[in-house]
């Protein structure tokens, strides 16, 4: 059994029915939903999710968000100290990576996630967590 690390975009992607992306993480999440994979994302994801939902005030879609999270049975991550400490270990090692993305990564790598799905083709010098990018599903 794996376990998978949701970054932000691909619950945008999917969420917000972003195509070619939203079928490709549909795919992805039913496969590993039937593979009994666990599902990781963080608080870090609400914060970059919820940006423009608020800005339009659009509350339904920030149910909609946490329903699907609760639905899909994907365990939310608190960013503690451990996380933090790991994050900053990451940015050392590597200058380029963003505080956001760095505890994204953190969070995975202290819950052993085996796989990081993201978008984002600068987090593929990480070597802690497999990156897998939505792109090349």
């Amino acid at each position: 059994m794996s376990s998978i690390f949701l970054d932000t975009s691909p619950l945008i992607y999917y969420l917000d029915g972003i195509e070619p992306f939203a079928s490709k993480v549909e795919k992805y999440l039913l496969s590993a939903m039937d593979e009994k994979s666990i599902l990781y994302t963080s608080t870090i994801t609400d914060t970059e999710y919820f940006v423009y939902p608020y800005r339009e005030k659009n509350f339904v879609k920030i149910m909609g968000y946490k329903s699907f999270l609760q639905n899909a049975h994907i365990l939310k991550i608190s960013i503690g100290e451990d996380i933090a400490e790991k994050a900053a270990q990451i940015r050392a090692e590597y200058p380029g990576i963003k505080t956001a993305d760095s505890l994204q990564l953190a969070a995975a790598i202290v819950y052993d996630c085996n796989v990081f799905l993201t978008n984002d083709k600068q987090l593929r010098q990480i070597q802690e967590v497999g990156i897998k990018l939505v792109d090349e599903l």
